[in-house]
């Protein structure tokens, strides 16, 4: 295993060269975010917070195959999931714990990325921070309408008690290494 770039320890003036593969990875990562993000909230103006749920759970593992694409696997993770098939394998799991350390040490969750060459793969992982919206289905504070749906459409869910800012989890991207470059 040899390391690329660990960027989750860096503070925001310290500079750093991002690989080929890194920028590329990153690049796929907003769209998706957008897509995610716009169906939980037309899911809620058509029906609530409790439709976002029942969205989300229809709509997400979908959306996450259409973005992996020109040999990119891309998905979400986190140490506290919602649904079990986002759950971290090892080397997810020990980034998300780095990326908590950090975070737990005033590195601000919007900085904490980390890439690495594993196993004939590049993987490359971006931290998730608990915005707004998110609050709704993973904040302290639920309505019952939307802790019905939750407990109905994940029974095993870990994803709850968050505050605004904290690390959700990740963006976990993966491809297999090639000789050239992205």
């Amino acid at each position: 295993m040899r390391t690329l770039l660990l960027a989750a320890l860096l503070t925001s003036d310290t500079l750093y060269a991002a690989t080929p593969w890194q920028e590329d990875a990153a690049k796929q990562i907003p769209a998706f975010a957008e897509q995610l993000l716009g169906t939980v909230r037309q899911a809620i103006a058509d029906g609530g917070p409790g439709a976002a749920v029942q969205a989300c759970h229809a709509l997400a593992p979908q959306i996450a195959s259409e973005h992996s694409r020109q040999a990119w696997q891309i998905g979400r993770t986190s140490l506290k999931v919602r649904n079990p098939d986002n759950a971290p394998d090892a080397w997810e799991r020990r980034v998300l714990q780095d990326f908590a350390a950090a975070a737990a040490s005033g590195t601000p969750v919007a900085q904490l990325r980390h890439a690495e060459e594993v196993d004939g793969q590049y993987r490359y992982m971006q931290a998730i921070a608990v915005g707004e919206p998110c609050l709704a289905c993973h904040g302290a504070t639920i309505r019952t309408e939307v802790e019905n749906a939750i407990d109905q459409y994940y029974p095993h869910d870990q994803a709850r008690g968050y505050q605004l800012g904290e690390l959700r989890g990740a963006f976990t991207l993966s491809r297999p290494i090639a000789q050239d470059t992205p």
